[in-house]
């Protein structure tokens, strides 16, 4: 298990019932990288990765 599926899993289980919209997630994400600019490039990543799941190329 990863450190990460912690907190995976709590947002699960105190979120996992609300629906949002990507415009919500982005906006969350770049307020979470103004606090905490080290991890830019990780949300950075994410953010790729999640708006480029439907790309065939990626195969």
């Amino acid at each position: 298990m990863y450190f990460t599926d912690r907190g995976i899993e709590e947002l699960a289980d105190r979120r996992g019932e609300e629906e949002v919209t990507l415009g919500w997630l982005a906006d969350q994400l770049r307020t979470f990288v103004d606090v905490n600019p080290d991890f830019e490039v990780p949300v950075e990543r994410l953010a790729t990765w999640l708006a480029r799941l439907d790309d065939e190329d990626d195969d």
